[in-house]
C-alpha cells in the first residue's frame, strides 16, 4: 500500500492515531444518529407517499401521467395537465431568472464598488426570506393587474401571431405565475453564482487581463468556463424550487384550469398547486390517492434533481482541478 493510500485509510478511521476517548465516541455516535435519522425520515416520507398513492397506482397505472383532466365526480384523474403546467412555469421562470441572476452575480463580483456590494447582496438575498404567500398576494394585487392592463395587450398586439401570446381575459395566468416564480428562484441562483464567481482564482483573471483582454472577454473566457458546472447546478436547484412551489402559483395562475394550453396568457395549474388546493376538499379515497400520486411525482422529480445537481457539481469540481493544474 502506498503512502497516499495509507494516509487516506487512516483518515477514514474513527480516531486515527489517537486513544479512544468518551467525548469522541459520543460525538461520532450523535453525528451518526443524526445522519441515520435523516435517511430514516426520507424513507418514512417516501413510504407514506407510495402507500397513499397505491390505490391510484393500481387503478390508473402509468396512464395517470398522460391523462389530461381531473374529474372527481366521475372518478377520472390524470396528471397530464398539471405536468404540462409545471414544466411551462418552471422552465419559463428558469429561462428568465438565469440571465438576471448571472448579471447580478457578475455585477457584485466584478463591477460594483466595494461599498455597494454588501447592501445589494443583502437585499437580493432578502428576497429568499419573503414568504411565498406574500409574494403570491403581491402577484394578485399588483403584478397581475399591471400585466393584464399593460404588458399582455402590448405583447399580444406585437407577437399575437405566436400561439404563446394569445388573448388574455384575466390577470391570473401562466405568465403571471412564471414571473412570480422568477422572483422566487432569482436569489437562489444569484447567491450561488456569486459565491462561485468569488471563488475563481485571482491569478487566472489577472493573467487574462494581463494578456490584453477586456473585462467582458475575461469573464467570458475565464470566469464563466471555470464556474460552468456550479452555475449549472445552481440552475438545477432553482428549477427544483420552482417545481415544488405551491401557494404562490395557486394564487396567481388561475388554477381552476386543468387542461393544456400553449397560450401563456391563459390560466393553468401545477402539481404542487393542485395538491395544496384539492387535498382538504377531497372526498373519495381515489381522489385522495390521486393527490398522493401527484406528490409521488414531485418526490421522484426532487430526488432526480438533487442527484443531477450533485453529479454536475462533482464534474465541475474535477474540471476546476484540471484547470487549476
Amino acid at each position: 500500500m502506498s503512502t497516499l493510500d495509507a494516509t487516506g485509510e487512516a483518515a477514514r478511521r474513527p480516531f486515527p492515531g489517537r486513544r479512544v476517548r468518551t467525548g469522541d465516541v459520543l460525538l461520532q455516535g450523535v453525528a451518526g444518529l443524526a445522519a441515520l435519522g435523516a435517511v430514516v425520515l426520507l424513507g418514512l416520507i417516501a413510504y407514506k407517499i407510495v402507500d397513499g398513492a397505491r390505490l391510484s397506482l393500481s387503478t390508473f397505472g402509468l396512464g395517470f401521467l398522460t391523462h389530461v383532466g381531473w374529474d372527481p365526480v366521475h372518478s377520472r384523474f390524470g396528471a397530464g395537465g398539471f405536468l404540462f403546467g409545471t414544466a411551462v412555469t418552471s422552465i419559463g421562470a428558469l429561462l428568465l431568472a438565469t440571465p438576471l441572476a448571472l448579471g447580478i452575480a457578475l455585477f457584485l463580483t466584478e463591477l460594483a464598488p466595494r461599498w455597494i456590494r454588501g447592501p445589494v447582496t443583502a437585499l437580493v438575498e432578502t428576497l429568499a426570506a419573503i414568504p411565498s404567500v406574500v409574494i403570491g398576494l403581491w402577484g394578485i394585487l399588483v403584478l397581475g393587474p399591471v400585466l393584464h392592463d399593460h404588458v399582455m395587450p402590448a405583447l399580444h398586439s406585437t407577437l399575437g401571431f405566436i400561439p404563446l401570446f394569445g388573448p388574455s381575459t384575466t390577470g391570473s395566468t401562466i405568465f403571471t405565475a412564471i414571473l412570480v416564480l422568477t422572483i422566487m428562484i432569482l436569489p437562489i441562483v444569484s447567491s450561488i453564482s456569486r459565491e462561485l464567481f468569488v471563488g475563481v482564482p485571482p491569478e487566472l483573471k489577472e493573467a487574462a487581463l494581463g494578456l490584453g483582454t477586456t473585462r467582458w472577454e475575461m469573464v467570458r473566457g475565464v470566469v464563466l468556463p471555470y464556474t460552468r458546472g456550479g452555475v449549472a447546478a445552481a440552475m438545477i436547484l432553482g428549477l427544483g424550487r420552482a417545481v415544488g412551489e405551491a401557494i404562490a402559483v395557486a394564487q396567481v395562475s388561475g388554477a381552476f384550469n386543468n387542461g393544456i394550453s400553449w397560450n401563456l396568457f391563459s390560466s393553468g395549474n401545477t402539481l404542487a398547486a393542485q395538491i395544496a388546493l384539492e387535498y382538504q376538499s377531497a372526498e373519495t379515497n381515489l381522489d385522495v390517492s390521486s393527490l398522493f400520486y401527484l406528490g409521488l411525482i414531485l418526490l421522484v422529480f426532487s430526488l432526480v434533481v438533487n442527484l443531477l445537481a450533485r453529479v454536475v457539481v462533482r464534474r465541475g469540481a474535477r474540471r476546476q482541478g484540471v484547470l487549476a493544474r
